[in-house]
């Protein structure tokens, strides 16, 4: 009996592991493989070029922006930014409405106390190949003084741009005016605690969902209109994780780290595989996108799988008596 029941079990595992689940471009694991990326500290998703993932030294010998092809890890494309300073600290990189791209310039290196900060926006390019692009310099003061940053974000519905500063017991997020001035000052003030020593942050594609990162975990929180609420924890790849990004349909959470031909690990997006994790005791209805085909494809994998696996034990049961 025991051939009929590995071609069984072969018929239940293969309708278990082929419904529909192919990847769409850009959430999948990927390593890049640009020598010249060694610090990559943020890392924002085209909406123009499917699979292309935005990223950044924090520091480098100019003002360079890397589009990296994650079906292959190559750099398709380098962007100059001119209409800048030198860069100092440059830790973020966010992807607003229009297509417009944001770069944090929001760092500390060395301890330094910076007295402003800045934030530089840019189209992000239609046709990718080296280029030189102009930038619009921002400058950015917090209410409450100098601090240490690494997480910036930009909704995408509204423009708005938030930074989160970095504690290990904990930051804030910080608003900014509802749009930004090139001429002048822009002024962030804190508006609700971040129960985490952030390293980066990102929005939902349908900016429901705030994913925040450290190096030995997450939070994802209900975005609220900006009165977070916890919804799961999130699990990173341990190391010197340094950036985060949704995948272009919100199925996957894509988690970056630093050093040469550094990985880019794709995680469930918060609430797409059914998590019970949360922290407020519920599934959580966090992920990007509403109706999310990929994570009803995992929960029907993971049911047939499980149904597989229970038939599987009865018919050993019932072969075993015979």
């Amino acid at each position: 009996m025991r051939r009929p029941l590995a071609i069984l079990a072969g018929v239940l595992l293969t309708g278990a592991f082929t419904l529909p689940a192919s990847a769409a471009p850009g959430d999948e694991d990927f390593t890049i493989k640009d020598p010249r990326i060694t610090e990559s500290s943020g890392l924002a998703a085209s909406r123009q070029h499917p699979g292309i993932y935005w990223t950044h030294n924090d520091q480098d010998t100019g003002a360079y922006l890397y589009a990296v092809d994650s079906s292959t890890g190559e750099t398709v494309a380098t962007i100059t930014m001119t209409g800048v300073g030198t860069p100092r600290d440059v830790e973020a990189i966010s992807m607003g409405p229009d297509n417009q791209l944001y770069v944090g310039d929001i760092g500390d290196n060395d301890g330094v106390q910076w007295p402003y900060v800045w934030i530089y926006r840019l189209p992000e390019p239609k046709t990718l190949k080296d280029q030189t692009i102009k930038a619009t310099q921002y400058v950015v003061k917090y209410t409450d003084g100098t601090r240490d940053a690494e997480s910036m974000v930009v909704h995408p519905r509204t423009g708005r741009v938030y930074i989160i500063d970095k504690h290990e017991d904990g930051g804030h997020l910080y608003e900014g005016p509802a749009e930004l001035s090139p001429s002048g000052t822009n002024v962030f003030k804190p508006t609700v605690p971040v129960d985490m020593w952030a390293t980066d942050a990102a929005f939902s594609p349908d900016g429901r969902t705030l994913a925040v990162r450290g190096y030995l975990g997450g939070i994802a929180y209900d975005w609220n209109g900006g009165k977070l609420k916890r919804l799961e924890r999130i699990s990173v790849p341990l190391g010197q994780g340094e950036s985060a990004s949704y995948s272009p349909d919100g199925s996957k959470l894509m988690l970056g780290m630093e050093g040469a031909g550094s990985a880019v690990v794709a995680e469930d997006a918060p609430g797409a595989a059914g998590s019970s994790d949360s922290a407020t005791g519920s599934g959580s209805s966090a992920s990007g996108d509403d109706g999310d085909a990929s994570g009803s494809n995992l929960k029907v994998g993971a049911i047939a799988l499980g149904a597989a696996c229970v038939v599987l034990f009865a018919l050993r049961r019932l072969f075993r008596r015979r």
